[in-house]
């Protein structure tokens, strides 16, 4: 059987316990630098206390540290990692290849998708030394995961479900070269989802003032079962600055999806406990952008919502008659006082007011504003969802079982961890043996709002004894804390330090888009055979004529032009920057460069 790891994203510990709650094998989360979200980090306190709570599950806690890091910063980041590795995390994500050249504590590394691992050569480098997981890039295709997966030993994470960066991940320089703030040092202005201008080669419009770099967003949840046996082993949902509702909902959707998988494949969860939900999850009530399968298979159409960035949420239907403050729809969906509601108005602007009061399908709204007959109306709110979610009881529980023998020994076992418990107190003989039977039956079958589910109590004594509910009570206490502390205690890391048997990097010649920002890196790529003809971008001011993005999305293909001639094409921005756009037709790619 194959363990499936369903990873989720957390800005804080809270949102990271939630996601575990509601069915993720692990979390990915910030430390307090360094973690390529600069507004998501976590003290060592905090994140101590998450990993013990999730190691009860057998679930992990996973740290980024996936930024590039000046030589300042390198002594912080490995103090930081040791720092981790003392409280039992069990991987840093990493982007800056220097923290391979530096004393480390044996924890395993990720590498980031940061890292740009776009090819089988730089992954079996990556590999070979000593990294543990590499996290795919978002724009390979199912064919490229499966040889990817033939051919190397190594872990394969990918993901799923949530935002899509249009660059590929580690080569995006737009932010930093349009007001410093780096994407490769977690500060990412989100260029992408600004308003463009598409120019041709007589700088006549061709589309103005659209969002012409605005991705859809991710979603996979149809090809999970195909993702498997293609070899990917972690599946990783986007969004570590979503809000717990967000996170919530995901997590429930796809621990739903994999759980039916698993009842009739080869594949199993890699935590314990049984998740049970009060609601049902629906990825149309989150944040999304519409959906995408990206590059999955082929390349779609459609990749970009080019009127807006935001989220529109489910479509309810189309209105038809006006009357002051009121709206007539038609739909077969069911609204709801107090969800919200979004349109375009003629001009393309995307407004949204919320419900004040809603008879059958006539709607009374706070503003009815831009809305006339044939608008489309989206709910971007959906207030019954949102308590649903806010107020849900479901539960994540272990099933155990109890047992009790003669001289008062009672042993409770998960099936693979087990405690036993001597009882020394003395007491007396029962005068209603079935009776205090039944009592201590029951009593030790309370799940006492632990991580718990008892599912059997077997009594095996000869004599039963007469013991109040309280001290029943303080027992089952003492077992289950038991149990928990060795679950928590038996999912620590162990440790394995990492062994470099790598030889000559696969690219020889090392310009700015390797992001080497420190002398760490710069050794450590010397000692692999490259020759470096250039610093990070990050580390000079010089962005004339650079190429700040590649993208496997193409305006080209967008407009119906594949197979054209050579086109010069450019894009301006809302601040009037303008930048040349390069098609690289033989690798179906997009190249945006400054001018």
């Amino acid at each position: 059987m194959k363990k499936i790891e369903l990873l989720a994203p957390a800005k804080d510990a809270q949102i990271a316990k939630s996601a575990i709650n509601f069915g993720a094998d692990a979390v990915y989360i910030g430390a307090e630098k360094f973690g390529a979200r600069s507004k998501a980090g976590n003290s060592i306190r905090e994140i101590e206390e998450l990993i013990s709570y999730a190691h009860q599950y057998s679930a992990k806690i996973y740290i980024t540290l996936n930024t590039i890091l000046t030589d300042k910063e390198i002594p912080e980041a490995q103090k930081l990692i040791y720092k981790l590795y003392d409280i039992g995390a069990d991987a840093i994500i990493i982007q800056d290849i220097g923290l391979l050249e530096i004393d480390l504590p044996p924890i395993s590394l990720h590498a980031s998708t940061q890292m740009n691992n776009d090819s089988l050569e730089k992954i079996l480098f990556l590999q070979d030394t000593g990294i543990k997981r590499v996290v795919l890039p978002r724009e390979f295709s199912l064919e490229q995961i499966k040889e990817i997966s033939s051919k190397t030993d190594i872990e394969l994470e990918y993901f799923i479900h949530g935002a899509l960066c249009v660059s590929y991940s580690g080569q995006c320089y737009m932010s930093c070269a349009n007001g410093g703030r780096s994407a490769n040092r977690g500060e990412c202005a989100q260029p992408c989802r600004k308003t463009y201008t598409l120019l041709d080669e007589n700088s006549n419009i061709l589309i103005k003032d659209k969002y012409l770099l605005s991705l859809k967003d991710f979603n996979l949840s149809d090809n999970l079962l195909e993702l498997l046996d293609a070899g990917v082993t972690s599946l990783k949902i986007e969004g570590r600055m979503k809000d717990e509702p967000y996170v919530k909902n995901v997590v429930a959707y796809y621990r739903k999806k994999l759980d039916y998988i698993f009842e009739s494949s080869e594949y199993l969860k890699s935590s314990d406990g049984i998740v049970n939900f009060d609601f049902e999850p629906d990825l149309n009530k989150s944040f999304n952008r519409g959906f995408t399968k990206y590059f999955l298979f082929k390349r779609e159409k459609n990749l970009i919502n080019q009127d807006t960035p935001k989220a529109l949420g489910e479509k309810i239907g189309t209105v038809v008659k006006i009357e002051k403050d009121k709206f007539t729809v038609k739909t077969d969906k069911t609204l709801s006082n107090g969800d919200g509601v979004c349109f375009f108005t003629k001009d393309k602007e995307l407004k949204g007011t919320l419900i004040n009061n809603v008879k059958e399908n006539i709607i009374t709204v706070q503003n009815i504003s831009g809305i006339e007959p044939g608008t489309i109306i989206y709910r971007n709110f959906d207030i019954k969802f949102e308590k649903a979610l806010k107020n849900s009881s479901t539960t994540r529980k272990i099933p155990a079982q109890i047992t009790v023998e003669d001289g008062l020994i009672l042993k409770i076992t998960d099936g693979t961890n087990t405690v036993d418990v001597q009882i020394q107190q003395e007491f007396e003989k029962a005068q209603k043996e079935e009776g205090a039977l039944n009592n201590i039956k029951k009593q030790l079958s309370k799940s006492g709002g632990g991580i718990f589910e008892i599912t059997e109590v077997t009594i095996n004594l000869k004599e039963i004894p007469f013991i109040s509910i309280n001290t029943l009570n303080e027992i089952r206490r003492e077992l289950f804390a038991a149990l928990q502390n060795l679950r928590i205690g038996n999912n620590t890391p162990k440790g394995e330090a990492r062994v470099d048997n790598a030889k000559n990097y696969p690219i020889e010649e090392l310009d700015y888009s390797a992001n080497i920002h420190n002398k760490y890196a710069e050794n450590f790529y010397l000692k692999h055979g490259c020759t470096i003809v250039e610093k990070a971008l990050e580390s000079t001011s010089a962005i004339k004529d650079k190429k700040l993005m590649t993208t496997k999305f193409c305006l080209k293909s967008h407009l119906g032009k594949c197979g054209s001639n050579k086109l010069n094409w450019s894009l301006i921005d809302e601040k009037k920057q303008k930048y040349k756009l390069i098609f690289n037709c033989q690798k179906c790619q997009m190249e945006i460069y400054s001018i």
